[in-house]
């Protein structure tokens, strides 16, 4: 098993379409931006070629957010494991599943444990 903890909050899919809707350029660099903060974080971890089952535990310290808007930062993170070289790729071949667990009142982060298959 593969852990690491993204140590803020991620945009949800309401800040995302906000981000694309007022410029697609500027969608397209925030979602960059976002990627590379993770990348930083991923880059040093093993590099995986199996199949994996993933877990997130989104950490909220508020309530206000929807839990699918939270959510969807799955993508970012997804993406930013290819990008990395973590995953080979975040297609079905290699992702088969996630759990989402949502966790409030606790600060604002991400935990991610990856299981190989």
């Amino acid at each position: 098993m593969i852990k690491f903890t993204i140590p803020f909050k991620l945009p949800s899919l309401n800040e995302h379409i906000k981000k694309v809707a007022n410029n697609r350029y500027g969608g397209g660099k925030y979602k960059k931006d976002i990627e590379n903060q993770i990348i930083k974080i991923v880059c040093q971890l093993e590099k995986i070629d199996k199949p994996v089952y993933i877990k997130f535990t989104w950490y909220e310290q508020t309530t206000r957010r929807d839990k699918d808007n939270v959510a969807f930062s799955k993508k970012y993170i997804l993406d930013a494991l290819q990008k990395a070289g973590v995953l080979p790729n975040d297609n079905n071949q290699y992702v088969k599943g996630f759990e989402d667990r949502f966790v409030y009142k606790q600060g604002d982060k991400v935990e991610v444990e990856i299981f190989e298959i």
